[in-house]
């Protein structure tokens, strides 16, 4: 992982580790080019950029009961950052690290701990919104335009703490993702070299706009010959039209797509099912890990993306859905009675 040396406060160059020249010489080149594009914003604004950046990022702490649905998974106790977004204390961050909390703080540049109310959830995009109890005097970012991001774009991978937690980083990819928790993105945003501790870190663009939030880590963020590892971020694009309904709703008013709770992964062009959601659809219906997903309503499977698209298409949550599995060399048929993933989890509705 190229790491950055000790960057004075408000300061926007970043000096490129030696390791980044592992990532071959067009690799290193992007990187310093990134570097180089913030230090050349221009001396005055470049710092006040960097400095409104830095002091916009906060870190998210969460406490989720025992009983909650993704207890076992995902943890009772989870760290990760967040973005302020407005002057109201409104923080985006990456949605997994506050579903199902009942306790949630954020913790300042400075290290002070402030409370923090969740207000929204939105499975479809991955996002989550806090808001902080207190007033903050940080100024927010602005939210960019993630859809003029391209591939080769210098940008800014940045989590809270300061200038020091900024790595300078470079778009590899745009593409479709498909998350094994029945998740689709149409065009995620691919970087490297990858980020640790990259749960709700901010990609920033050269004009200091906010353009993604960090969601994972990959091993193919670069596909081809050579695949190199980084970051899957997900487009802020993505928040603007859902954003209001999530502030007077805690959720979108899109219509709730049908979901199974099978849990998935493509192995050798096979989607198998890999656990299914304690008391979801597939758990009730008989469905097993190990089962070899082969179509649905009768038309074949070509993956994980076409299997949740082939699904949602038809209908809304609670929609019948066939589904042919193979298990032990055998076909089976399974109907299954879709339902809504929120009414599986158990989130705490603001109040």
């Amino acid at each position: 992982m190229t790491r950055a040396g000790n960057i004075p406060k408000g300061r926007a160059v970043i000096r490129i580790a030696d390791s980044a020249g592992r990532l071959g010489a067009w690799f290193a080149a992007a990187l310093i080019l990134a570097a180089l594009t913030f230090a050349a914003i221009g001396s005055a604004s470049a710092d006040t950029t960097a400095e409104k950046a830095f002091n916009a990022l906060y870190r998210v702490n969460a406490k989720i009961p025992e009983s909650a649905r993704t207890a076992g998974s995902l943890g009772t106790e989870r760290r990760g950052h967040g973005v302020l977004i407005d002057s109201s204390g409104l923080i985006v961050t990456i949605g997994y690290l506050i579903l199902e909390a009942d306790e949630v703080w954020v913790t300042t540049g400075e290290g002070v701990d402030v409370d923090a109310d969740i207000i929204a959830y939105d499975h479809g995009t991955g996002f989550g919104l806090v808001r902080t109890r207190e007033p903050t005097t940080a100024e927010p970012l602005t939210l960019g335009d993630s859809d003029t991001l391209n591939v080769r774009a210098p940008v800014l991978a940045a989590r809270s703490g300061g200038p020091e937690m900024a790595r300078p980083a470079y778009v590899v990819s745009r593409r479709e993702f498909a998350g094994y928790w029945e998740y689709l993105l149409e065009s995620a945003i691919f970087t490297s070299p990858p980020i640790n501790d990259w749960g709700g870190a901010a990609l920033i663009g050269v004009d200091g706009s906010l353009l993604g939030i960090g969601s994972l880590l990959v091993g193919d963020a670069l596909r081809g010959a050579q695949e190199l590892p980084g970051n899957m971020f997900v487009p802020i694009n993505l928040l603007k039209p859902i954003l209001a309904d999530l502030l007077s709703d805690g959720r979108s008013a899109e219509t709730p797509r049908p979901w199974l709770g099978i849990y998935s992964q493509e192995i050798e062009n096979a989607v198998v099912v890999t656990r299914v959601a304690q008391d979801g659809p597939a758990d009730k219906a008989g469905v097993e890990p190990g089962d070899v997903l082969l179509a649905v309503s009768g038309q074949p499977i070509d993956g994980m993306a076409d299997f949740y698209r082939k699904v949602w298409d038809l209908g809304e949550a609670g929609a019948e859905v066939p589904l042919m599995v193979l298990r032990d060399e055998e076909p089976m048929s399974f109907d299954l009675s879709s339902g809504d993933r929120y009414d599986w989890l158990r989130i705490r509705h603001p109040d």
